[in-house]
């Protein structure tokens, strides 16, 4: 018999499979669009306007789904797509690679929706008593950023845990049969797990650090067809203001387009921020202290200056 925890995980796994693997290879007059089992570009994708607009420019849409931001970056400096959103870690790791990638704007406080979990039957209290315990993440993701948050707050260090870094949907399975102490993910993997029985919510991220999200572009997308680039985040800037008065047909678009339970996809829209903006100095001093951290633990070979990659819009005309 099924069990109510092996659904949860075989739901979380059947979210992160990919739908299509990029192309890696460039294509005149087509944006390619990497996208995550969340957020605005789903709802934009639902809804076909930024293929809509960018028509008028003579430009097609091609969507190519990830399970997760570090995959989706690593096919943005292959060329293997154009554009994409993710959390506030995988940027980082991308630049300190040498990946050619611009910030083309940012979701301020997108990430709110994410959290630690402790499975059923869990003793753990508080965060200090994560001392060596088993606590799973996604490298490079911005869970492994709240992770080390969580950490610092409790006044614990990186060496004090035993990390286990996993995707998504290898996370679920071995949160499933409590094979880890802790998991830190993000929704909508968020929203399915903690609904599962016995399971118990340490902190979220709201209670630890703020956690952004960006739209990145690869730098010679940004250099050659900048008006392009404009247009789509303009674009996506309407549908967050549209996702900011219509939650609930939000929620409808975001499940239909990703297969994640209905009951999930709210928990996880009722939590979000829907802003989008340019990059603004604040944010990226915000985006430069996780970039010294995690240099300081040596999860980075070498420094980095956000503001370097940091994309100013064309004028537009009219």
């Amino acid at each position: 018999m099924i069990d109510r925890r092996h659904l949860i995980a075989t739901a979380l796994a059947a979210a992160a499979l990919p739908l299509a693997r990029p192309a890696y290879a460039a294509e005149p007059g087509v944006l390619r669009i990497g996208y995550q089992k969340n957020g605005i570009l789903v709802v934009a994708k639902q809804q076909g306007v930024i293929e809509e607009r960018l028509a008028k420019l003579g430009h097609s849409v091609r969507w190519v789904e990830f399970s997760f931001g570090p995959p989706l970056l690593e096919a943005l400096s292959l060329d293997g797509i154009d554009f994409g959103q993710t959390g506030d870690a995988p940027p980082i790791f991308a630049q300190a690679a040498r990946s050619s990638l611009v910030y083309a704007a940012a979701q301020e406080a997108g990430g709110s929706g994410s959290g630690i979990l402790l499975p059923k039957g869990s003793a753990i209290r508080t965060l200090p008593e994560l001392r060596g315990k088993r606590v799973a993440f996604a490298k490079a993701s911005s869970a492994h950023n709240l992770t080390v948050a969580a950490l610092e707050k409790a006044g614990l260090t990186y060496a004090d845990i035993e990390p286990v870094t996993l995707a998504p949907a290898d996370a679920a399975a071995a949160f499933s049969r409590g094979s880890i102490d802790a998991w830190t993910i993000w929704d909508p993997y968020y929203a399915i797990a903690e609904a599962g029985e016995g399971v118990r919510v340490l902190a979220t991220a709201a209670g630890i650090a703020r956690q952004n999200n960006f739209f990145l572009a690869s730098r010679s997308f940004a250099q050659t067809r900048g008006a392009v680039l404009a247009e789509t985040i303009d674009v996506l800037a309407g549908v967050a203001r549209w996702c900011t008065a219509n939650r609930g047909a939000v929620a409808e678009l975001l499940s239909k387009g990703t297969g994640v339970p209905l009951t999930a996809t709210r928990r996880a829209v009722d939590r979000t921020d829907y802003v989008i903006g340019p990059m603004n100095a604040g944010v990226a001093a915000e985006q430069q202290a996780i970039a010294d951290r995690f240099h300081a633990l040596k999860l980075i070979p070498n420094p980095i200056r956000v503001a370097d990659a940091v994309w100013t819009a064309p004028a537009r005309n009219g």
